[in-house]
């Protein structure tokens, strides 16, 4: 085990908003989570996504499917890699979004608006 693993632990799986786009059209979606604030949701989100910001995450672990994998969403990937971590560490599959809506958007891939997924 390297200095580094030992100190920050494993490098947590990531994947770019292209790679999540083609996941999505797969037989075996995974479940999109999205860690950010009810008003940036409302602004944009991906089709689909289940809405939890990142303070409320910790007291909705018994809401999240344990038998699918998660990618966790935030603006840039700076709150997601931090609930990936926290989904991790309690024995979810899960895989940080590179880049956040952000990416999503420069990408030009289909959001939706509102509340709804």
């Amino acid at each position: 085990m390297s200095l580094f693993t030992r100190l920050f632990g494993a490098p947590m799986p990531t994947l770019t908003a292209l790679q999540l786009q083609e996941k999505l059209k797969g037989a075996k979606r995974p479940f999109v989570l999205d860690v950010r604030q009810p008003e940036e949701f409302r602004e944009m989100h991906i089709s689909g996504a289940r809405l939890i910001p990142l303070a409320e995450l910790k007291s909705s672990l018994k809401d999240l499917p344990k038998e699918r994998e998660i990618v966790c969403v935030c603006a840039s990937g700076s709150r997601s890699s931090s609930a990936a971590r926290t989904l991790s560490a309690a024995g979810y599959q899960v895989i940080n979004m590179q880049g956040g809506m952000s990416a999503w958007s420069r990408a030009k891939l289909p959001v939706k608006k509102g509340m709804a997924s």
